[in-house]
């Protein structure tokens, strides 16, 4: 299923789970995820360079998808964490929030609400926590969904580019220039 046609609108049924990663990030806003649904070679060339993986290890359709990034695929333990335990997410957890996960929280600025969005799955719903997340991640001018990364929407220039940048620019901002 293409995800983008999932995104497009907050009315439809969501039915792709292929964008929630196990530890509570959103794939829809993640650059690897953006540049793939959009077939930007440019970009998805310049994250296979910095992750040193070739183009067709780069792509990705989300974490929970057959076809995602070979970092992601390598380095993330929290699916296979959740198969094992039988649990769709971190959150079901009773060791939530475990010491892995909390150091995976604190590495990079778009991971500093992954426990709040555990316990928003619990809450509303994975189905309603995409439509959330969307909302989260999309410029109030022209409804684009960005990345964490970034400060201005990546198609009209607004600033900040969604509600999700606005609360951690700081953050952001102080991991972009270190």
């Amino acid at each position: 299923m293409n995800s983008q046609l999932v995104n497009e609108d907050l009315s439809c049924s969501y039915s792709n789970k292929e964008l929630i990663a196990a530890c509570g990030l959103y794939c829809g806003s993640c650059g690897i995820h953006l540049a793939t649904q959009e077939n930007d070679t440019e970009k998805l060339l310049m994250y296979a360079i910095v992750l040193n993986q070739s183009l067709s290890e780069t792509l990705c359709d989300g974490c929970r998808a057959e076809h995602k990034s070979a970092h992601c695929a390598h380095m993330c333990t929290f699916i296979k964490c959740t198969f094992e335990k039988g649990i769709d997410f971190c959150g079901a957890c009773p060791e939530f929030p475990c010491k892995e996960l909390l150091t995976f929280q604190s590495i990079m600025p778009h991971r500093v609400e992954i426990l709040k969005s555990q316990n928003r799955l619990k809450e509303v719903g994975w189905e309603q926590w995409l439509i959330q997340m969307k909302e989260n991640y999309s410029c109030p001018r022209c409804d684009t969904i960005n990345s964490a990364y970034h400060l201005t929407c990546r198609k009209c220039g607004e600033m900040p580019s969604c509600k999700f940048v606005s609360e951690h620019k700081d953050g952001i901002e102080k991991y972009l220039t270190e």
